[in-house]
C-alpha cells in the first residue's frame, strides 16, 4: 500500500526500493514527503476497509456451478432457492455506506 501511496503522491517516481528510496525516469532520487504519503496510506486503507462487505460476499456466495444448478432446479420446481441464497448473503454482509 505504501508503494501505491508513494506513486499517487509523487508523480515522477518510476522505481521504489524497499518503500524507502524512490527514483525518477532518469535514475534521480525523488525526495519523498512522508506527510503526504501518510495521508494517502490512510485514505487507501479507509477505501480498502470500506469494501470489506464485498470481499465477504464474494467468499460467501455459492459457486457459479452451484448457482446454475439452483437456477435450473428453481425453474423446474417453481422455487426461489437461488434468490434465497443470494439474499441471505446480501443480508449477512450488507453494503457499506460508501
Amino acid at each position: 500500500m505504501r508503494d501505491t501511496a508513494i506513486r499517487n503522491t509523487h508523480s515522477t517516481v518510476v522505481s521504489i526500493d524497499g518503500g524507502i528510496n524512490a527514483t525518477d525516469a532518469n535514475g534521480g532520487v525523488v525526495i519523498l514527503d512522508e506527510t503526504l504519503i501518510t495521508v494517502e496510506v490512510t485514505r487507501l486503507q479507509a477505501e480498502y476497509d470500506s469494501k470489506q462487505y464485498s470481499r465477504d460476499r464474494a467468499e460467501a456466495y455459492p459457486s457459479l456451478a452451484q448457482q446454475a444448478d439452483m437456477a435450473y432446479w428453481d425453474r423446474q420446481n417453481g422455487t426461489t432457492t437461488l434468490d434465497d441464497a443470494i439474499t441471505a448473503v446480501k443480508d449477512k454482509y450488507p453494503k457499506g455506506n460508501d
